[in-house]
């Protein structure tokens, strides 16, 4: 029986689990101590640090590992490349990792491939900080390299604002070092895709629906892509170039993108499957389970049979629920029916449970899947679903 060491035990990482357990896989579940259900879930559990390398290669040997995953988190992204390399099994290189979780990095790779990106900065002091802003044009954002769900990255249009959020972003940051960036004023989009031995085995640009936060904040994703036909090209083209740089191979991949003026931006790429249901519209679109097609991946089990030439092409919509207000909540409302256009509608809170205003992904309050004729079915839809939900707080 094949061992799959998945990284990350929270219900992101659930249907991951689930997806190993009916290959007949033996799956270990790897995070810090907690009541993370994904330790119910796995056959055996390490009690590991997922953001230390050495850590993870180390439970990987005890554990006589054949693969090792995760999707939906960062942060075990560089373990996983260090773990792959040393181990000699299929996934990321230990550098892909590295650049993979630092968004500097990243950037500068891009420079060096070609890749479209935002003018950007390496701010290591409040000294570099006045010096880039006199070079960059605003608005700009100030960005934490290191982590993920949009922490750490502010938006400012003003001098006063850059230097207030800097204390911020150094203050939530492991590194010594952030960026500042030029902001692209456009329309944002995603990329999910796989490569496999440096095959692309899909590329499926998408619709982002962005929450006004501090900088804009996808809660939901929905195909096809509306400029498919005029931009879908070049989407795929930048996505193309931007794993090349980084140096991607053998592991789903995320790509968040910006499109202004016809002309596509890459914000940053990493390699593991997106969060905010992306594998649910994946999975939809293509007619398979994208969980499966990730361990089947990790473990070398021909993933590109999963991909077939007449897949569904299914339109479909996610919406992440969001709260305006922070409290405590005093009842959940939920008067729809089921149907088979709901794919999913779930909530990750209960009665009793504190909720904040939204701000990034750890405030999602659960999650609404449909499916249509066409994205502006899906998109009516989930008008008449959201209209029939209704969460009480006490303040």
């Amino acid at each position: 029986m094949k061992k799959l060491m998945i990284l990350g035990a929270s219900y992101s990482q659930l249907p991951l689990y689930e997806a190993a357990r009916k290959l007949g896989v033996h799956t270990i579940a790897v995070s810090t101590p907690g009541d993370w259900p994904g330790f119910s879930a796995a056959d055996e559990s390490s009690f590991t640090d997922i953001s230390d390398p050495e850590a993870v290669l180390r439970a990987a040997e005890e554990y006589q590992i054949d693969g090792i995953t995760t999707c939906c988190l960062d942060t075990g992204v560089k373990a996983i490349g260090y773990v792959c390399e040393k181990l000699g099994i299929k996934g990321l290189s230990a550098r892909a990792g590295e650049i993979s979780s630092d968004k500097y990095k990243m950037k500068e790779a891009f420079l060096q491939g070609g890749v479209n990106c935002a003018r950007h900065i390496c701010i290591r002091s409040r000294e570099e900080l006045e010096a880039a802003l006199d070079e960059l044009r605003f608005p700009v954002i100030v960005k934490a390299v290191d982590l993920m769900g949009s922490r750490g990255i502010f938006r400012c249009i003003t001098k006063e604002e850059a230097r207030t959020y800097y204390g911020e972003t150094m203050a939530a940051t492991k590194k010594d070092y952030c960026l500042l960036e030029e902001f692209i004023e456009g329309k944002i989009l995603g990329c999910e895709a796989m490569i496999s031995d440096g095959k692309l085995l899909y590329c499926l640009p998408n619709n982002i629906e962005a929450y006004q936060s501090y900088v804009p904040t996808p809660i939901g994703h929905s195909v096809p892509y509306r400029k498919q036909k005029k931009l879908g090209a070049e989407v795929e083209r930048q996505v193309g170039l931007a794993i090349k740089a980084v140096g991607l191979d053998n592991c789903p991949v995320n790509c968040d993108l910006i499109e202004k003026d016809d002309r596509i931006y890459v914000i940053e790429i990493t390699g593991r499957a997106g969060a905010t249901c992306l594998p649910e519209m994946v999975g939809l679109y293509y007619g398979i389970n994208y969980y499966e097609a990730i361990v089947r991946l990790a473990l070398d089990m021909e993933p590109e049979k999963m991909f077939r030439e007449d897949a569904p092409h299914q339109a479909n919509l996610s919406r992440i629920l969001t709260s305006e207000t922070t409290g405590i909540v005093k009842e959940i409302h939920n008067e729809n029916v089921r149907s088979d256009d709901i794919y999913d509608l779930s909530f990750n809170i209960e009665p009793g449970d504190v909720v904040r205003r939204y701000e990034n992904g750890r405030d999602r309050l659960g999650q609404v899947i449909l499916t249509g004729s066409d994205l502006d079915a899906c998109e009516k839809r989930l008008t008449q679903v959201l209209s029939k939900i209704n969460i009480e707080f006490t303040l």
